[in-house]
């Protein structure tokens, strides 16, 4: 089977794992604003001493490719991509949007259009519309959550199921009957299902050029003080 090293890094949430195939092998995390980059690495070093091998032994490093925080994906990728470039291992991009519309399928098991959300700031979140069979309908987009957002899909009595970090903010706007809340968040271990599908086809990153999806730049606030 593959050993598969899983980073995510798409939100606040900082979450590494290892797994062996689809088993489970340790996960870690930490929960905090810009903690990352002080983190990983020892997050890291955590799951592989419980999973009880080396860097060396891995068999592929998968990766949440976003869209997120652009400084947290930053993070993740260039962990990534300097562990699978030192150690000449595939590396694996797991899209964040998928991997949580998947793990609230599992979680749910309910027919209806699956809504993954990562938060972005104020109302707005970023989102893709999955089937109940994972199978992607739309592409990944900005959207500024108002009450009748979802109004038409409703008024067909089509089911909703909402994951993510950016849908319990729409709980205060969207109407309660006809909406799952499903209590998925970004996890290194949602990312394993898909990275060892992505693993057995050999879709491997370029190591070298590849980037995260950010959707949006940065969010960069111009300094007001006057220079000397």
């Amino acid at each position: 089977m593959a050993r598969i090293l899983h980073i995510e890094t798409a939100t606040d949430i900082c979450s590494i794992a290892v797994s062996d195939g689809l088993e489970l092998l340790s996960i870690q995390t930490a929960d905090g604003v810009r903690q990352h980059a002080a983190q990983i690495t020892l997050l890291i070093q955590s799951v592989l001493g419980q999973a009880r091998f080396s860097l060396s032994e891995l068999d592929a490093v998968s990766v949440s490719s976003g869209p997120g925080s652009y400084t947290s994906l930053r993070v993740g990728t260039s962990t990534a991509k300097g562990i699978c470039y030192t150690l000449d291992k595939p590396l694996i991009a797991v899209d964040t949007l998928q991997s949580l519309a998947l793990a609230s399928l599992n979680m749910e098991r309910e027919e209806g259009l699956y809504l993954p959300m990562i938060d972005a700031r104020r109302m707005e979140v970023y989102t893709a519309r999955f089937d109940a069979t994972n199978e992607q309908l739309t592409e990944a987009a900005p959207l500024i959550v108002a009450a009748d957002t979802f109004q038409e899909e409703l008024d067909k009595g089509i089911p909703l199921i909402l994951s993510g970090n950016g849908a319990e903010k729409c709980k205060k706007i969207l109407p309660a009957s006809g909406i799952v809340y499903s209590p998925v968040v970004c996890s290194a271990a949602h990312l394993i299902p898909l990275a060892l599908q992505r693993y057995e086809a050999e879709q491997f990153e370029n190591v070298a050029y590849y980037s995260p999806f950010y959707l949006k730049p940065p969010n960069v606030t111009k300094s007001k003080k006057k220079l000397l």
